[in-house]
């Protein structure tokens, strides 16, 4: 591969370590690295997931971000829970960001989480200095000002800093790859799912074809992969190679199709299918205001739902192609019910997820000779997303969301799907 003209700047991926479970030792005076540490999605749930967890909490108790709920949790005098305080987390990397922009302009940071961000320092070379000493030394200022410790990826575009970051740095602290570095850091790589970008479905996918390691992918003819892949074969060849050509800011991940979505975990299961119905109206409501703030209709409608873990049955996620492209709430709503009634085992859910695909921009609408209703309930559906905009989310509510089933009303009162 010629690398001469690709990208060669200078940037990192500044990764801040168990993010929550250190901002809550900062705020209550612990030592994240020594003190064990779980912060959990909510105190009144066994089954609420560990959002965080200290390095210590996961050495000694084998307790797992992500993974672990609560009741897994041992009871022991050494372990400090926490319910997370959303609004501080932000405010806290707010600042850091804003810290950062002392040696870089604003638009050369880009916060790709909460957690995470990416700076282009090219720009800024010659005021200081040689760049891996100032990614050491922003590094270090992190922890000694904000008392975060963190992990730093370097590399000559947005993914090769991003990799350096997974795969090296957060082991090690601090990684910088160069394009020279693919073949002998990247390429070896397995199970493939460890990079950046390859789910387990694409992994599974590429195992039957014979594909095992990141290598295998950059050995492989490219053009049997975008038969096999479509976009997302290239994107795989040229990742696999170090080949990134986004901008600061663009999604790692070019071309990829557009879609809004919304999913939750709900707080207690749901039985039945009246008591399910109403998140997702709910739900679907929000996802439908995003698409019109977006000036978008779309065509694929989809569903997800997994049941309680009590459950005898898998969950599903199933999708459907209306013939007319809709951004109307509840168009979306029925062809979610009718996804429901005909995948729903009757067990008690747990998680649901709504998605729409299949986009294109609003203008591009048909007029229906046979609806004559159609404009009113556009100009419906934008005045109730400018109530909202203007007065809150739950402002204005359907009515089916002041039952026991509905969760908008406490979900008004999370930052991020969490206490504030």
């Amino acid at each position: 591969m010629n690398y001469e003209d690709m990208p060669k700047k200078d940037i990192f991926c500044i990764d801040m370590r168990s993010y929550y479970a250190s901002a809550m030792a900062v705020l209550h005076g612990l030592d994240v690295m020594t003190t064990p540490i779980a912060v959990i999605g909510s105190f009144e749930q066994p089954g609420s997931v560990v959002l965080a967890a200290s390095p210590p909490m996961k050495k000694r108790f084998g307790i797992k971000s992500g993974v672990s709920r609560r009741y897994e949790i041992p009871k022991h005098p050494d372990i400090h829970l926490f319910e997370p305080k959303m609004n501080y987390f932000i405010e806290l990397s707010m600042e850091i960001t804003k810290y950062i922009a002392n040696y870089v302009p604003p638009e050369c940071i880009h916060s790709y989480s909460i957690d995470e961000l990416f700076v282009d320092i090219s720009k800024t070379d010659n005021l200081w200095g040689e760049p891996e000493g100032l990614a050491r030394r922003i590094q270090r200022e992190i922890y000694e000002i904000f008392g975060i410790p963190n992990s730093v990826g370097m590399g000559p575009n947005m993914l090769i800093a991003k990799l350096a970051l997974d795969i090296s740095a957060k082991k090690t602290g601090f990684a910088k790859w160069t394009y020279e570095d693919v073949p002998t850091k990247l390429w070896p790589v397995r199970p493939l799912s460890e990079m950046w970008g390859i789910g387990k479905q694409m992994e599974a996918n590429l195992n039957a074809m014979g594909i095992q390691t990141i290598g295998g992918i950059a050995n492989s003819d490219p053009k049997e992969l975008e038969k096999r892949f479509g976009i997302m074969g290239l994107q795989l060849y040229n990742h696999s190679w170090g080949i990134d050509l986004s901008e600061l800011g663009e999604p790692l991940v070019k071309n990829s199709a557009l879609s809004f979505g919304k999913g939750q975990m709900l707080m207690k299961d749901f039985h039945t299918r009246q008591q399910i119905a109403v998140p997702i109206l709910e739900m679907c409501e929000d996802v439908m205001r995003r698409v019109r703030e977006a000036g978008y209709v779309g065509r694929t409608i989809s569903l997800g739902l997994s049941y309680s873990r009590h459950a005898m049955t898998k969950g599903f996620h199933r999708s459907r192609t209306i013939e007319v492209p809709t951004n109307e709430t509840l168009v979306m709503y029925r062809t979610c019910l009718e996804l429901l009634d005909e995948h729903f085992a009757g067990e008690p859910a747990r998680q649901l997820s709504v998605r729409i695909t299949n986009l294109e921009p609003e203008r591009s609408i048909q007029l229906d000779l046979f609806d004559e209703q159609k404009e009113k309930r556009e100009i419906l559906g934008h005045t109730m997303d400018a109530i909202r905009a203007r007065f809150g989310s739950t402002s204005l509510l359907r009515a089916a969301s002041f039952t026991d089933a509905g969760t908008a009303l406490q979900r008004g009162k999370l930052v991020g799907g969490h206490l504030g």
